[in-house]
């Protein structure tokens, strides 16, 4: 049986306790040619710690003996570089760091840390160096010097791990944390500012001989760019595309031996990896094409559930990555946030920017915060936008929500934003149940009418579009434990506005498929005010002329996707088709579409 490694960032262990490890130390070689000095960035839960940890154990002096053990089965093993097991590594972790206090108690804090990891290599290594180190509990700049010092009178050099660098910065965009606090830090004199500057200070002819940085975005790093401006970011390289994160070849030949394990058939199995591309796949870290890749936390999360109990997992968002939440909340409360989150969920109007930003600092998203560029750009280093292989007509990229179970977590923010109560959200869930169960869509019409039409006053949303109205109807129904939602990857998009097909593993339940077609009207095409709308009865809104020819329209167009879908799933589905009209954004005419 196969041994899933779910929360395991540790290389040592995966290999010597059996756990499955996706092979990615080829690329070792091209590391070491691209340059001594690298920062990879990925988002979140995405294999960055085990990749530093491959490293270490690669370099490490003391596991010379092992080597054969941790790497002769893997593709570097096969044809190792000169310079495995040269090094000491020294280990700095910021995630770990406390976040608490004033911007003091944050740099007693880096101090603690940095004089933690030192005083472990201090003890780790202390029958290979020959000076003493000297850790200065006041002042980590001091103990970092000495143990440069120790390591220049051996006879190997130093490489310097760092994990999630940016933890500072992202600490202060996506929490209430004191901004003070952080710039205090990479500002003028600053604590981080100032060891960054001596780590430099050592590469330039210290003992310090390489640097591997991690994180999830350059913000920090372009706060202490005058400090540190020789690190080579490689996080857009193709070579690297997938250097974190796994093809789908290696997700595909992982579900065949659990669905064999589970006496599943070949269709079945198929069923599981539809759905796993669905809702974990889309990722891609390059501006050439490449095969798109998985989150491999999701990835893990998944068939260990599924190898425990031969059942998918009830919810396909695993918690651990639920944080993500926090990071859409700050972004939402951007100047221009709720409208990049809401267009991000239109796939014929995509986000566009013509370049990632990559030099933008934390007092620039605080104060300039407007940049519609800046904020696409994290949300693509956050993980919840991924780029797409294809361009504007202008050379511009083309961003998408790399999956559904990232598209739940927009979902549910602009909810959040719609209907901010609790009760609201209680009367919501309701309104959706009885359409699952029974296909109540006057109930859900009536809902949007009522709940969320009377909030378009707002600028802030200005959506203007039968795909926005999509939108909105996703913000009640969506359900990641019930449906594959707007599921384009399994029908190439020939279907109408939103699918919602019911997750293989629920049909056991007296759940319906649906198929909605959505039209929308301006007011200023209908001729009437909001108010006068309004004031119609909704036999009257049906008669318009304008809604009779796009509800008629919406109706023609349904039996052509009907097809389809009945094509794929057969006799399984129990589809219900509507076709939706709105005007403008007052009145909701709708229509069961029979066969």
């Amino acid at each position: 049986m196969l041994k899933f490694p779910y929360g395991i960032a540790n290389f040592h262990a995966l290999i010597t306790q059996g756990y499955v490890y996706i092979d990615r130390t080829d690329r070792i070689r091209l590391l070491e040619d691209t340059g001594p000095t690298l920062i990879l960035l990925r988002p979140r839960r995405f294999g960055k710690s085990l990749l530093l940890s491959t490293l270490d154990n690669y370099y490490d002096i003391k596991r010379a003996n092992e080597f054969e053990q941790l790497f002769g089965h893997l593709a570097i093993g096969q044809n190792p570089t000169p310079n495995h097991n040269q090094y000491f590594i020294l280990k700095w972790d910021f995630s770990a760091m406390m976040m608490h206090g004033d911007e003091y108690a944050l740099k007693q804090a880096l101090y603690d840390n940095i004089n933690a990891s030192i005083a472990n290599f201090k003890a780790y290594y202390q029958d290979i160096l020959t000076e003493e180190i000297v850790i200065y509990d006041q002042n980590a700049l001091r103990s970092f010097h000495s143990l440069n010092s120790a390591v220049g009178l051996s006879a190997h050099k130093l490489y310097l791990l760092i994990d999630e660098y940016d933890n500072f910065a992202n600490e202060v965009l996506t929490s209430a944390s004191d901004p003070k606090r952080y710039m205090a830090l990479v500002e003028g004199e600053g604590m981080l500012k100032s060891l960054f500057k001596v780590v430099k200070s050592a590469l330039g002819g210290g003992s310090l001989e390489r640097v591997f940085i991690t994180g999830v975005s350059p913000v920090a790093m372009s706060d202490l760019t005058s400090s540190f401006n020789v690190a080579e970011n490689i996080y857009l390289m193709p070579e690297f595309n997938d250097l974190c994160g796994w093809r789908e070849d290696e997700v595909a030949a992982l579900l065949q031996q659990v669905g064999q394990e589970c006496s599943f058939n070949p269709l079945q199995i198929q069923n599981a990896l539809d759905t796993m591309r669905t809702f974990y796949n889309g990722y891609s870290f390059t501006y050439n094409e490449k095969p798109l890749i998985y989150n491999p936390t999701l990835t893990l999360y998944f068939l260990k559930k599924f190898q425990e109990s031969c059942q998918y997992p009830r919810e396909m968002l695993d918690h651990n990555l639920a944080m993500d939440r926090q990071k859409l909340i700050y972004i939402s409360q951007l100047v221009n946030g709720k409208v990049v989150l809401a267009n991000a969920l239109n796939e014929e109007q995509p986000l566009i920017a013509n370049k990632l930003a990559d030099r933008f600092g934390v007092r620039e998203i605080l104060h300039y915060s407007e940049d519609v560029r800046s904020i696409v750009s994290l949300l693509y280093y956050f993980g919840v936008l991924t780029l797409t292989e294809n361009y504007t007509d202008f050379g511009e990229l083309i961003f998408k929500i790399p999956n559904l179970v990232i598209k739940q977590l927009y979902v549910e923010r602009i909810q959040e934003l719609l209907l901010p109560t609790g009760t609201e959200q209680d009367q919501v869930q309701q309104v959706a149940r009885q359409f699952y169960g029974q296909g109540d869509m006057g109930a859900v019409c009536d809902f949007i009418e009522q709940k969320y039409f009377p909030l378009f006053d707002n600028r802030d949303y200005r959506w203007t579009n039968e795909l926005n109205i999509k939108t909105l109807f996703m913000t009640v129904l969506f359900n990641d434990i019930f449906y594959i939602m707007d599921s384009e990857t399994a029908l190439q998009r020939g279907y109408g506005d939103l699918t919602m097909l019911v997750r293989p593993n629920m049909r056991r339940f007296k759940l319906l498929d649906f198929l909605l077609e959505f039209k929308y009207i301006p007011l200023k095409e209908i001729g009437l005010s909001g108010a006068e709308v309004r004031a119609l009865s909704a036999e009257a809104v049906r008669e318009l002329p304008l809604v009779k020819a796009n509800l008629a329209a919406a109706v023609n167009q349904t039996p052509a996707y009907r097809q389809t879908l009945e094509g794929v799933y057969g006799e399984k589905l129990h589809l219900r088709c509507y076709g939706v009209v709105s005007v403008g954004y007052d009145r909701l005419v709708w229509q069961e579409i029979l066969p």
